[in-house]
């Protein structure tokens, strides 16, 4: 019974994380026009306000205003033997759905990990979350997301 939860549980988050993953592909490949070095040199140095109108400049193209912001946290990696990763923790809020989650940018590829969501109402089964996940994604958008490639 546990295992049956567990594996639920787990196929909702991949769900969350792919619709996360498919609205943001705009946002992820706006964001990547900066250099890294200058991402990386503002989280260094701990300048969460410029990082975040940063991502507000990369944001405001694709979604409403206000529904979606850096969490002012961020990391990177940069090691030797590979190409520097940057994470930054994201808030998305629409329609009465409250989305937390890490956005992590590669050189060719973007993830993204659920922390948590929040929806308004109770009672709501696995479906119906991801179908207002969705949902709230969509209708935040300014337009419709491109296709990926």
């Amino acid at each position: 019974m546990g295992s049956r939860k567990a594996r639920a549980r787990f196929a909702r988050a991949l769900d969350w994380e792919r619709a996360i993953a498919e609205a943001l592909g705009d946002v992820a490949a706006e964001i990547r026009l900066t250099d890294v070095a200058e991402l990386i040199d503002l989280i260094r140095n701990d300048q969460a306000a410029n990082l975040a109108d940063l991502i507000h400049s990369s944001t405001e193209l694709f979604f409403k205003s206000g529904t979606l912001r850096y969490a002012l946290s961020a990391d990177f990696a940069a090691a030797w033997e590979a190409a520097p990763e940057v994470a930054l923790d994201m808030e998305f809020r629409h329609a009465a759905v409250s989305a937390f989650f890490r956005l992590t940018l590669g050189r060719r590829r973007m993830a993204v990990e659920v922390l948590d969501v929040l929806f308004d109402e109770m009672d709501l089964d696995d479906e119906a979350k991801s179908g207002r996940l969705a949902a709230a994604l969509a209708s935040a958008r300014l337009a419709p997301a491109s296709p990926r490639r």
